[in-house]
C-alpha cells in the first residue's frame, strides 16, 4: 500500500475502479470508444498501478503465470490441429455417412461435447461451424438445430475437464484439483448434459428434423478443395492423447500444455499462422482481471469478515451456483470466476465449491445467444453464410437446457459431496 494514500482513500480508488472495469465488462465497452472487453481489463490494471493502489511487484505476483501459460499452450496445440486438417478429415467422416437428419444431429452433439472435453471449446467451435453449414446446404438439412447442437453440446462438453474451457483453466490453477479428480466430479455432469441437449433439440425441431429425414439421407460429397496435411495430423494426434495422458497421470498441467506445443512448434508449417490463431485479446483480458481482482480482494474484500456469511458457506453448492449463473450471464464467465475467489477460500470444502463454479459458469453459458464466447463464434460465422440465429430463437433451447443441466450438475455435486 503506497504510504502517500490513507486506507479509506485505497478503498475508494479500489472500488471505483474495479466497478468501473467490472460495468464495461458488462456493457462489453466502453460507450463512445472502440474497445473491447480485453482493452477495458488492461484499461483497468493500468489505472490499479498509475494510482498506486498496488505496486509493480504486487501486480506482477497477482497475474497468476501457470494460467496463463497453460491457456497459451492449448492455444497452440489446437492451432497445429486445426492446421493438420483433423478437423476437415471428421468433417469428411461424417459426411459421407448415412445418418439421419435426427442421429446426425446426436452426432454432432457428442463430437462437439468431446472435443470441448478436451480442447478449448471455443476453438472447436471456431473449426467446426464452417464445416456443419456446408454439411447441412450439402445434404439440403435445416441448419438452426445443427447449429445451436454444435454451439451448446461444446459448453457442455468442455464442464468436463480443466482444459475444456478458459474459466475452467483458471479454476483448475487456483484450485489445484489434480485433473483426474476434476473430471471424475464433472464429467458425469456433462455426459448427462450432452443427452439433455439432444433430447431437447429434437423436442423442438422434431417436426424440421422429420421433414428433411425425408427429403434426402444421400451423402454429400467430399469436398476436393480441402487440404490435409497427413504427417503432421499423425504428429498432433500423437502428442495430443500423449499430453492428456500426462494430464490424468497427474502431472503438472501448465508444464505439459507448454511442452507439446513446444514439440508441435518443431514443424515446417509458418509458425505465422499459428500465431494469427491464438486469442491474445483473452490473454490480455486475464492479466488485466488478475490485478484489478486481487486489488478490490486485498483493499476491500478482506475487510467484509466473509467466515461470518454463513448463508454460502454452509450450502456452497446450490447458492454459488445460482450466482454464477447470474453472474456469468452478466459479466461473462471469465471475470465472474476471478470474483469468486476470495469468497471460495472461507468455503470449508474448497474443492466442492470450485467444482460448482467450474460447472455452473459454463453450464451458464447457453442461457442466451451473448453468454459465452462459443455461442457468438457460431451465430457470426452463420451469419457471414446468411444464416440468421437469433436471440429468441436460442432463448428457447437456451433456457431449459441451462436450466436442466444446471440442476443435474447440482444434484450430482451434492450428492458426491464428501
Amino acid at each position: 500500500m503506497s504510504p502517500s494514500l490513507s486506507l479509506s482513500m485505497h478503498i475508494t480508488i479500489t472500488s471505483a475502479i474495479f466497478v468501473a472495469t467490472y460495468l464495461f465488462l458488462a456493457i462489453g465497452k466502453i460507450p463512445g470508444l472502440r474497445i473491447d472487453r480485453a482493452g477495458v481489463a488492461y484499461v483497468g490494471a493500468a489505472a490499479v498501478l498509475a494510482t498506486r493502489v498496488l505496486d509493480l511487484d504486487q501486480a506482477t505476483r497477482a497475474v497468476d503465470v501457470p494460467t496463463i501459460v497453460l491457456l497459451m499452450g492449448m492455444m497452440i496445440v489446437v492451432g497445429y490441429i486445426r492446421v493438420s486438417g483433423f478437423f476437415v478429415v471428421l468433417s469428411d467422416w461424417i459426411a459421407v455417412s448415412r445418418f439421419s437428419a435426427r442421429v446426425l444431429l446426436g452426432v454432432t452433439i457428442l463430437t462437439s461435447g468431446v472435443l470441448s472435453a478436451f480442447l478449448v471449446n471455443d476453438v472447436v467451435c471456431v473449426a467446426m461451424t464452417p464445416l456443419i453449414l456446408e454439411l447441412c446446404r450439402n445434404r439440403r438439412l435445416p441448419p438452426i438445430p445443427y447449429l445451436i447442437g454444435l454451439a451448446t453440446a461444446s459448453n457442455i462438453g468442455s464442464t468436463a475437464t480443466i482444459t475444456g474451457n478458459p474459466q475452467n483453466i483458471i479454476i483448475g490453477a487456483l484450485s489445484g484439483i489434480p485433473y483426474g479428480s476434476f473430471a471424475a466430479r464433472l464429467a458425469p455432469i456433462a455426459v448427462i448434459g450432452l443427452a439433455i441437449d439432444f433430447l431437447v433439440l429434437s423436442l423442438v425441431y422434431s417436426r424440421s428434423l422429420a421433414a428433411a429425414h425425408d427429403v434426402d439421407r444421400t451423402p454429400a460429397a467430399v469436398s476436393p478443395r480441402r487440404v490435409v496435411h497427413r504427417g503432421l495430423l499423425i504428429k498432433c494426434v500423437c502428442v495430443t492423447a500423449a499430453m492428456i495422458g500426462l494430464f490424468f497421470a497427474g502431472q503438472p498441467i501448465a508444464i505439459t500444455a507448454l511442452a507439446a506445443a513446444s514439440i508441435l512448434l518443431l514443424d515446417r508449417v509458418r509458425v505465422e499462422k499459428i500465431y494469427g490463431m491464438i486469442d491474445w485479446r483473452l490473454l490480455v483480458m486475464f492479466v488485466g482481471l488478475f490485478i484489478v481482482v486481487h486489488a478490490f480482494e486485498v483493499h476491500v474484500i478482506r475487510g467484509f469478515d466473509l467466515q461470518t456469511w454463513t448463508v454460502i458457506t454452509n450450502s456452497p453448492v446450490v447458492l454459488l451456483s445460482g450466482l454464477s449463473v447470474v453472474l456469468s450471464n452478466t459479466v461473462s464467465n471469465v471475470p465472474a470466476v476471478l470474483l469468486f475467489k476470495p469468497l471460495i477460500e472461507v468455503i470449508p470444502d474448497r474443492q466442492t465449491a470450485w467444482l460448482a463454479l467450474a460447472m455452473s459458469s459454463t453450464l451458464a453459458g447457453n442461457l442466451t445467444m451473448l453468454g459465452s464466447v462459443a455461442n457468438l463464434i457460431v451465430v457470426e460465422s452463420a451469419r457471414r453464410e446468411r444464416i440468421h440465429l437469433g436471440f429468441g430463437e436460442f432463448l428457447k433451447i437456451g433456457v431449459p437446457i441451462t436450466i436442466l443441466t444446471t440442476l443435474v450438475g447440482i444434484l450430482w455435486l451434492t450428492a458426491t459431496h464428501y
